[in-house]
């Protein structure tokens, strides 16, 4: 079946390994999309841990921006594709942008990722797992900077729910259904 599942959650709420089991499940050669940048020693054990956690089969593409691109550049042949995660590619963009980028700026190459990947997930095809945090349920950030993170990681969020065909929150390891694709 093709389709996109957005997997949102808390941290540490059993995102990825519920990916993880997803993709286990549906079989096939399976393509892991980690943006994670090993920028520290916590960072490259977190990336260690979940290679770890991932079957020595699966393909793995490092792609921290960019990642519709590519995944349409590589010519990606998988049909089981995760993204892991949304968290860090917005991140990733605020961050290649500068702490002083006007919002708008930032908002514009976020939105350019969404597009990007929803159509590489349109040319591409096959299922597609796209793993995100929900930062939006705790606490109003005290500084600038991070209201503006969860305010363009919300915003994305958004958008992927709106395109997904399903959108699974996770709450202390238990799926939850939000949005379940009709299978009319």
């Amino acid at each position: 079946m093709e389709k996109l599942t957005l997997i949102l959650g808390g941290a540490r709420s059993g995102k990825s390994s519920y990916a993880l089991e997803q993709a286990r499940k549906a079989g096939g050669n399976v393509l892991y999309v980690a943006t994670a940048e090993a920028n520290d020693e916590e960072m490259r054990e977190r990336i260690e841990m979940h290679r770890a956690e991932r079957p020595a089969e699966w393909q793995t593409l490092e792609a921290p921006l960019r990642v519709g691109e590519r995944l349409i550049a590589d010519q990606v042949r998988e049909r089981t594709i995760i993204i892991d995660c949304m968290t860090l590619l917005v991140s990733n963009v605020l961050l290649a942008c500068g702490e002083n980028a006007p919002f708008e700026e930032v908002r514009q190459k976020v939105e350019a990722e969404i597009d990007a990947l929803l159509n590489a997930h349109s040319k591409l095809g096959g299922q597609w797992f796209i793993v995100s945090n929900e930062v939006g349920l705790g606490l109003v950030p005290t500084y600038a900077l991070g209201r503006i993170y969860r305010d363009l990681l919300g915003w994305a969020n958004q958008s992927l729910a709106r395109s997904a065909d399903g959108v699974i929150f996770m709450v202390a390891g238990i799926p939850t259904v939000i949005k379940q694709a009709s299978h009319a």
